[in-house]
């Protein structure tokens, strides 16, 4: 495998562009955790979309990313970027207002350290908004690992697998129960304040196919607001920091 491609794998690609699927997701985290003139740390910001989206609304951004060319790209966006890994901030404690971490989680070394960090960093009343995969979603959208070979792309029913299969097929990301994503921050000072799961932005089919794009945003965002919401592709969680 390349190193492009190796990348991809352990890593995840980040949003490379700004599309629907992404503002919606702006949306939500501005509903449930609004920005204005808050002090807000990306956790793992990619090449910056999200970074320089939540400078529409407070100046007071940073974001680090353990990739140094991604990292570089958005600083370009978003000057405040730093490289560093997630379970080792290089922030001092109760800095921000608000920690950001999408699609993150479910990469890092250690995902518990990691939500202990944010939580560190967190100042007391902020909140923590997090998007990690879901474990129900009816797709692994990382791909898989077939006879130590990495197969790009959507890999149907994998996660609903048993655990020791599901992880030889997909060692290289995590996809979490909501209880399991519950539990990495068991015992911290925070508490949910919303944990709900979403259906994806359907972008690259709405590109391609708009008629049934929309269709599969009426269909799903509908199911959203039914107990199927369980199926969505992400988690949405949004944590209050305790005193």
């Amino acid at each position: 495998m390349n190193d492009t491609l190796e990348k991809a794998a352990q890593r995840g690609n980040p949003s490379f562009v700004w599309r629907a699927g992404q503002e919606r997701r702006l949306n939500m985290v501005q509903r449930y955790a609004p920005l204005e003139d808050k002090c807000v740390l990306d956790v793992g910001c990619g090449v910056g979309m999200y970074t320089s989206a939540f400078h529409r609304t407070t100046p007071h951004v940073f974001g680090i990313e353990v990739e140094f060319d991604r990292a570089v790209e958005a600083h370009a966006l978003a000057p405040c970027v730093a490289q560093s890994v997630g379970e080792t901030l290089p922030f001092t404690d109760n800095s921000f207002d608000i920690i950001f971490s999408h699609e993150v989680l479910e990469h890092v070394t250690d995902d518990r350290a990691c939500a202990r960090e944010m939580v560190r960093v967190a100042r007391p009343g902020g909140k923590i908004v997090i998007f990690v995969p879901n474990r129900l979603y009816f797709f692994e959208t990382h791909g898989i690992y077939w006879r130590g070979e990495y197969h790009f792309g959507n890999k149907p029913l994998v996660n609903w697998l048993p655990d020791a299969l599901r992880n030889r097929l997909a060692p290289h990301v995590r996809a979490y129960t909501a209880r399991g994503l519950q539990d990495l921050f068991k015992g911290l000072p925070v508490k949910a304040a919303i944990h709900r799961q979403v259906y994806p932005g359907y972008d690259n089919i709405l590109a391609r196919k708009p008629r049934l794009g929309k269709l599969l945003q009426q269909i799903t965002y509908t199911l959203e607001q039914t107990p199927l919401r369980i199926f969505g592709l992400s988690h949405f969680l949004v944590l209050d920091v305790l005193a």
